[in-house]
This record gives C-alpha cells, sequence and structure tokens, in this order.
C-alpha cells in the first residue's frame, strides 16, 4: 500500500471509530467520508462494504479479548477470571452501539469477515466457563452459547437510554445467576475497573459539544 493510501486508510479508521462510537454501527458511511475530508470513492476503496469498515475496527478489539481470555484461563481463580471477562466483553458492546447484532450474525455466518474473530472469541469465553465449572464455581446448566446470549442482553441493555443506568447493577445480578456462591459476586464486581480493556473508548464516545 503506496504511504498516501495507508495515510488515507488509518485516518478512515480513527474518524470511523469515533463516529460509530458516537453513533453505533449503522452509523452513515458517508458522514464518515466527509468528517474524514475523503470523497465515497476513496472510502470504498478501501473498504467496499460496511463489514468491511467493521472488520477493520472491531477484528482488533475482538482478538484482543480473545487473547484476554487465554490469559485469564491460566488463573487460580476461575470464577473471578470469568467475570472479569464478562465485564470486558460488556464493555466493548457498550461502546459500538449495535454491534451485538453484528457478532451474532457473523457467528452464524462462515463467510463473514468477522466470523472467525467471533467464533474464538466466543470459543475462549466458553473455556472460562468451563474452567469455573469444573472447580464448581459456576453453574453447569450453561453453555457457551447461554453465555454468549447473556452478553448479548447486558450488551442491549448499554444500547437502552432508560436502561443504561440500571447496566452496572444487571451486571451484578447476571453475574451472581452464573455463579454458584452469589454471596460474593457484590464484592468481586465492587473490585472490577470500569474496563480494563477499553478505557480510551470511552474518551472517545463523550459527546460531541
Amino acid at each position: 500500500m503506496r504511504a498516501d493510501a495507508k495515510k488515507n486508510y488509518d485516518h478512515l479508521l480513527v474518524i470511523a471509530r469515533d463516529v460509530i462510537t458516537k453513533q453505533g454501527v449503522d452509523a452513515s458511511l458517508r458522514d464518515i467520508a466527509r468528517k474524514a475530508g475523503v470523497g465515497m470513492g476513496t472510502l470504498y476503496r478501501h473498504f467496499p462494504t460496511r463489514e468491511d469498515l467493521l472488520e477493520a475496527l472491531l477484528r482488533t478489539r475482538f482478538d484482543e479479548l480473545t487473547e484476554l481470555a487465554r490469559g485469564y484461563a491460566n488463573n487460580d481463580k476461575p470464577d473471578a477470571m470469568l467475570i472479569a471477562w464478562l465485564h470486558d466483553i460488556v464493555a466493548v458492546t457498550q461502546n459500538y452501539s449495535g454491534v451485538i447484532a453484528v457478532m451474532v450474525a457473523a457467528i452464524a455466518a462462515p463467510d463473514s469477515a468477522l466470523h472467525a474473530s467471533c467464533v474464538a472469541m466466543r470459543a475462549a469465553g466458553t473455556q472460562l466457563l468451563a474452567n469455573a465449572q469444573q472447580a464448581g464455581l459456576a453453574r453447569k446448566d450453561i453453555d457457551g452459547t447461554d453465555l454468549f446470549a447473556l452478553i448479548s442482553a447486558l450488551g442491549w441493555l448499554g444500547d437502552q437510554p432508560a436502561l443504561a443506568p440500571r447496566a452496572e447493577h444487571l451486571f451484578g445480578v447476571i453475574a451472581g445467576a452464573i455463579l454458584t456462591n452469589p454471596a460474593s459476586i457484590d464484592a468481586l464486581v465492587k473490585t472490577l475497573p470500569p474496563s480494563s480493556i477499553t478505557p480510551q473508548d470511552r474518551n472517545e464516545a463523550t459527546p460531541e459539544t
């Protein structure tokens, strides 16, 4: 890729991250191109479809979550690691309004540009659940698909302005329903940072004045 083309590509991703963080995954591609100061032809040369743009933007986040889960899997506190990872992935879904639908669709579509990243991320999270189950710290009547459904529900809450203020409380409720010792969940959740993976996204999501 030529230097000027690479510069345009990187600049478009920066602008797209800002716009999609604020407007969601259905944000106007024309608006992204306008704010980047390029024509639609330039945007489409780099990203022929919306999914191509989302793949470039989100794949790194999903891969980070996968590696994070794999690292957590070696910890000797599987319940804490499961909840910490849940907190991280929910933070990502709430930073990108509408991303839950994209993730669900990508998992079901092998030809999706995001399929491999989403499947790997779900598998890594499923392993954290299995570790907690094997230690007797998580209920055994749920699997990775159920876990992903609960993540989707928590991500959806963040997209609802009227419910968003209850998101942290409801995270604790759902986390407590997953673990076999819910009495300790409040103390555990209180030790979690706002997000251990996407603090920059929270800054980027500040509304424009």
